[in-house]
């Protein structure tokens, strides 16, 4: 199956949004009802048709991946299937849900089986829905931010031929801030808040996906 034809969970930007202004960034207050329409009221549609569709956000888990003090920092390759994001800096782990995924939380566990090796699936703790509709990609996605702490656990990087990754200071982060996607940059700016790096853990809601 070619990666046009698979099928990817989205929402109708007029039921995500339902009268709000769409923002810039991380929203981390009055998010707990958007989050239930975004995760009741979607669908499985072809991923091809969704990224040229700005009728719809496509829902994105996006994990940020601490231990400690230091994030997990990962550079994307041009073997990577989004074009737009070869060569880009990441903080986030994380991709489309797909139908079998159950809930959000749920396609997350995939994805952190799927992208990196490790010997343990973490509590994931919500942050904050972040939007971004000022960049192509950004403007057919939605990502619901987490975050996560390996606790001294290793953690590495598993199709090292698409991404490579390690943990690094928040300062050694910064340092490749103009390279990262804009994604990493929002969320980058957001968790640096001591409220959110000190591991703030908040309820994430029904995430039950359709």
């Amino acid at each position: 199956m070619s990666k046009d034809d698979e099928l990817v969970y989205a929402v109708t930007r007029d039921v995500i949004f339902e009268g709000d202004a769409p923002w810039l960034g991380v929203r981390r207050d009055g998010v707990a009802e958007m989050l239930e329409r975004a995760s009741s009221r979607g669908d499985f549609v072809r991923r091809g048709s969704a990224e040229t569709d700005t009728s719809i956000k496509q829902i994105i888990p996006y994990l940020v991946l601490r231990d400690g003090d230091r994030i997990f920092l990962m550079k994307r390759t041009r073997a990577g299937g989004d074009s737009r994001l070869h060569d880009l800096y990441t903080i986030g782990v994380g991709g489309h849900l797909n139908p079998g995924d159950g809930t959000i939380l749920g396609g997350l566990a995939r994805e952190w089986q799927e992208e990196l090796e490790a010997d343990f699936v973490p509590e994931f703790h919500f942050v904050g829905l972040l939007n971004d509709d000022t960049v192509e990609v950004g403007l057919h996605h939605l990502g619901v931010v987490y975050q996560t702490d390996a606790a001294g656990r290793p953690v590495a990087v598993r199709e090292t031929h698409k991404l490579s990754g390690s943990f690094e200071s928040v300062e050694a982060v910064r340092g490749v801030y103009e390279q990262m996607e804009t994604w990493s940059r929002l969320t980058l700016d957001a968790i640096v808040d001591p409220r959110v790096f000190g591991g703030e853990s908040r309820p994430a809601g029904p995430d039950r996906i359709k």
